[in-house]
């Protein structure tokens, strides 16, 4: 069985690639591997702990540490603000980050156990994307969102956009009671990039070889960065070891793309009840993700939609044809699986422990998932 070894220079490069030369990489990916879980696989032999029952116990009583942070003297506040803190949500941010702290705990002082300010972290990780949510939803003018109605549309607009506010706000006073400068300052680049995603989201590349670069750095903002940032949050409360936080960095970069890559693939291969949200929503939304890039090779008809976004008649189920037709759906999945087997690779680099092996086991998990 052949294994993928993929180098770090693929990644650090990956956005600023020309579109072509994206697609002939993936081409020489898809036929030098036979497999599409081809490294997964071997990995998969091994004992690998379940990352949902190891991060379980950390994560007891998320979602009520979380709304006791957001005590809010008005009811509608408190109610909007407690909406999606129900605890049904996946809690995989919070998740990446105890294993995290576990696993750079463990590698530095061989004691596994999280520290209160690494569990913050994760409560202020969570906090972070639902303020995203809510605001993603009112820009979108969304109507639904975990399957069920969004904050804008039960409360309206005005008041969502106040209760994402609000979320961040009280997000960045745990984050001041932490007491360290640098988790600041890492965390806070973090809700920058969101917001850079965001504007980078409201805009579209004329130039086809600019736009696979483009939807990466998106990807990566709007996405990535914050499990990014969060890993290596918890990495520098662990140990004083640059390599570490690098490592840390890596993996919830490269994690982070490849589910976000998974993500655009599933809006056009999952029914609307598993996602919890309309399917097709970004071609709706204008937005055209990997899938479209892709399929764009073989459509060249695609890319007059594109700088239109979607909005003539008919436009949206086009779309969504010549996806299904091409290899988009396919070569993104391909390019998903080469971020998560660098995050791999990255977080192999620290010494053996559950966690860690969870971490590789949750690469795999992303790839497999239908929701």
């Amino acid at each position: 069985m052949k294994t993928l070894l993929i180098t770090s220079d693929f990644l650090r490069e990956s956005s600023s690639l020309s579109f072509p030369r994206m697609h002939s990489i993936l081409w020489r990916f898809h036929h030098t591997t036979g497999r599409t879980h081809s490294y997964g696989k071997a990995v998969s032999d091994e004992k690998y702990r379940d990352p949902f029952k190891l991060g379980r116990k950390d994560l007891k009583n998320l979602y009520e540490d979380i709304q006791k942070e957001l005590r809010a003297s008005t009811t509608d506040l408190r109610e909007m603000c407690e909406y999606y803190f129900d605890g049904k949500g996946k809690a995989f941010r919070p998740m990446i980050v105890v294993l995290m702290a576990r696993a750079c705990n463990f590698h530095h002082k061989s004691s596994g156990e999280v520290q209160a300010s690494q569990r913050s972290i994760a409560l202020i990780a969570e906090m972070i994307h639902t303020a995203s949510l809510v605001h993603d939803d009112v820009i979108d003018d969304a109507n639904s969102r975990r399957g069920k109605l969004t904050v804008n549309h039960v409360w309206g607009e005005r008041k969502a956009v106040l209760a994402g506010d609000f979320i961040l706000a009280v997000a960045s006073q745990t984050l001041a009671r932490i007491g360290n400068t640098t988790i600041v300052s890492v965390l806070t680049r973090a809700i920058e990039d969101l917001v850079r995603g965001e504007f980078l989201q409201l805009g579209s590349k004329e130039n086809e070889n600019e736009r696979f670069a483009h939807y990466l750095e998106k990807t990566f903002k709007k996405t990535a960065s914050l499990i990014a940032h969060s890993c290596k949050a918890v990495s520098i409360l662990a140990c004083p070891d640059p390599k570490v936080h690098e490592i840390a960095y890596q993996y919830g970069k490269n994690i982070g793309i490849a589910f976000q890559l998974i993500d655009d693939v599933l809006d056009f291969t999952s029914c609307s009840e598993q996602l919890g949200k309309p399917t097709s929503a970004d071609l709706k939304l204008g937005i055209a993700t990997g899938p479209v890039l892709f399929a764009c090779q073989q459509f060249p008809e695609i890319n007059a939609m594109i700088m239109r976004r979607f909005n003539l008649p008919g436009d949206v189920q086009r779309a969504q044809e010549y996806v299904l037709q091409s290899g988009g759906i396919q070569q993104t999945t391909y390019l998903a699986q080469r971020y998560c087997h660098e995050a791999m690779r990255e977080i192999s680099k620290l010494r053996p422990s559950p966690e860690r092996d969870a971490l590789v086991q949750l690469a795999e998990i992303v790839l497999a998932r239908d929701k």
